[in-house]
């Protein structure tokens, strides 16, 4: 997350899956559906697109997006999926306009590729250092359910219960199991790219609009793109807190109910050091 002094928010969504899979088709298909439709969150400008000629990912996808109901912008990426771009998937995921916010995971869902997307989703959770769910909302995608012979929600809810991705009801992070969507990317046929990125975005936002990060982590954000006239500050990810309701976040230590803007900068003197 990077935070002005305007009060603008940066959030960094990256749609992450094996080569194929159909990330780019997914950006493409969400663009168009909240530039031609009044969404809750609209694009800015137009997308970039790096592609070879046979349609696959040459370096990478994205675009910018904005909320219309705050000062938050989602900066979305898509990632190559072919294996010789690893080195680059590493770079778009830790370093290129701040490090990955939330993920969501596209799976070809074609039975015939399942290897391929667990050593894409083992890929993952390697390069995200056991941050996934707990510090970085991911959600899931099973695209191209359109086609036959597909694997579905609770076959691949296995997946990452193996992996150690999905919790049980009484472990804390259960509420932060990822959501699995059956989508598909075509426009004509869409189903569920919308949604699961307004999902995505939603968690995002809440997870850190509301401080609810378990590890603290600061550093100087970098410069603001150059169509927004916006100074950076430092960037502060405060440490987890419960919630005690939907509607306000109270303070661990001394019980005030914060405002939004409390919430980046209160500093409790009942906080034991």
């Amino acid at each position: 997350m990077v935070l002005y002094k305007d009060g603008k928010v940066y959030l960094k969504i990256v749609y992450w899956g094996m080569g194929g899979s159909g990330k780019t088709t997914i950006l493409k298909t969400l663009y168009r559906i909240t530039k031609e439709n009044k969404k809750e969150i609209v694009p800015i400008g137009d997308l970039q697109i790096i592609e070879k000629a046979s349609g696959a990912t040459l370096y990478f996808d994205r675009g910018l997006f904005q909320s219309t109901k705050q000062k938050v912008y989602y900066r979305v990426y898509t990632v190559a999926g072919q294996k010789g771009f690893s080195p680059l998937r590493k770079k778009i995921f830790d370093k290129t306009e701040d490090q990955t916010d939330a993920v969501i995971l596209v799976v070809d869902s074609q039975t015939k590729f399942l290897k391929d997307n667990i050593e894409s989703l083992l890929e993952l959770k390697n390069l995200a250092r056991n941050r996934l769910i707990n510090e970085i909302p991911m959600i899931v995608m099973l695209n191209k359910q359109d086609l036959g012979d597909v694997i579905d929600e609770e076959a691949f809810k296995l997946v990452l219960k193996d992996e150690k991705l999905w919790y049980e009801p009484e472990h804390k992070s259960y509420n932060w199991n990822p959501l699995i969507y059956s989508s598909c990317a075509i426009f004509e046929q869409r189903k569920d790219i919308y949604s699961s990125f307004h999902e995505c975005a939603r968690r995002t936002y809440h997870f850190y609009g509301d401080s609810n990060i378990p590890y603290p982590y600061i550093f100087k954000p970098p410069n603001p793109p150059d169509d927004f006239e916006m100074a950076p500050q430092v960037q502060i990810r405060s440490p987890l807190k419960e919630k005690d309701s939907e509607d306000g976040i109270n303070c661990q230590y001394c019980g005030k109910e914060l405002t939004k803007e409390e919430q980046l900068t209160h500093s409790c003197k009942k906080k034991p050091e």
